[in-house]
């Protein structure tokens, strides 16, 4: 997600509400890879503001949302009528536009396909049943399943606010959580799809990559940090490797690493007294200056300057 995207996003957000731009933003989200929120809905939408026509910004956002009051959505190319209690799935892919008809009440969290890259096993977001182009975006719950959600989205209103150094996954076991309670609601014949070698592969290679984290002591050193490193320990060509991985999930097996590497840098760097060079040497750079290099092109800002920041630059 772009700084200009999420400028964007925040900016259409905040006449919803009396809530500032930096309050918008959830605590520490710039230590993470992509991007994650969740909302009330009354603190955007209450009798007083309601507009008919009003639609929620997706663009590159995947969104879950539990609606507990009537509305609309225009998918695709058609209309549909929502009842209460709704579990809804948008996909940047399709067009969707939420239109709520009455007082709304319900939560919403938005999310890049970044930030579930790490659970999803080697999968993308658009390859799940519930984000494909050809489903249906909205299921009706029962009373105990629309608790369930209510109790999840709950959960993560509390986690984003608190200042547990692992809070993000959490939250992206949260967002499985609802998803999961999506995919009981579907057909069983959508539910799985083929597990090829190839999706087999995708998941050993992250399930190798997670493994590494996290760092704990400037002691530690990540083994595995080429996409040669990976293919030698699983045992296959590395082209081949990252031709799967390509395929899969859109980026290459040194996008994918780097962007691991990244993310641990941006944790430690705001939740450790390391120094640059501890750093550096656990994530496996010959020095300080190879080390800044690399980060500047996931951070755009020096690791130094990273680790001064206070605020999520927007």
């Amino acid at each position: 997600m772009t700084t200009t995207a999420l400028t964007t996003l925040y900016q259409e957000l905040a006449p919803c509400t009396s809530l500032s731009l930096s309050t918008l933003l959830p605590q520490g989200i710039q230590r993470e890879v992509g991007h994650f929120n969740a909302f009330d809905l009354a603190n955007f939408w209450d009798s007083t503001h309601l507009l008919p026509a009003t639609s929620y910004p997706c663009r590159s956002f995947y969104k879950i949302s539990l609606l507990r009051s009537r509305s609309r959505a225009e998918y695709a190319d058609q209309t549909i009528t929502i009842e209460p209690n709704a579990l809804v799935f948008s996909s940047p892919k399709v067009s969707f536009q939420w239109q709520p008809v009455e007082t709304q009440q319900g939560h919403l969290c938005l999310f890049t396909a970044e930030f579930l890259l790490p659970v999803l096993g080697g999968l993308t977001p658009d390859e799940l049943p519930l984000f494909q182009a050809n489903g249906y975006p909205v299921f009706q719950l029962t009373s105990t399943e629309a608790a369930r959600a209510e109790s999840i989205f709950a959960r993560m209103h509390e986690e984003l606010t608190s200042d547990y150094t692992h809070k993000y996954d959490l939250l992206r076991a949260y967002v499985l959580e609802l998803l999961h309670l999506g995919q009981k609601r579907q057909p069983a014949t959508m539910l799985h799809p083929a597990h090829s070698a190839a999706a087999r592969l995708s998941s050993r290679f992250i399930e190798l990559l997670e493994r590494q984290f996290p760092l704990t002591t400037p002691q530690q050193r990540v083994p595995l940090r080429t996409a040669k490193d990976f293919a030698d320990h699983l045992a296959v060509h590395v082209n081949h490797l990252n031709k799967v991985l390509k395929d899969s999930t859109g980026r290459t097996t040194t996008n994918l690493i780097g962007g691991r590497l990244a993310q641990e840098a941006k944790v430690l760097l705001h939740q450790t007294d390391w120094t640059l060079w501890e750093i550096a040497d656990s994530l496996g750079f010959v020095d300080v200056a190879h080390f800044s290099h690399f980060f500047r092109r996931y951070a755009t800002v020096s690791p130094g300057a990273f680790r001064t920041l206070e605020a999520f630059p927007i």
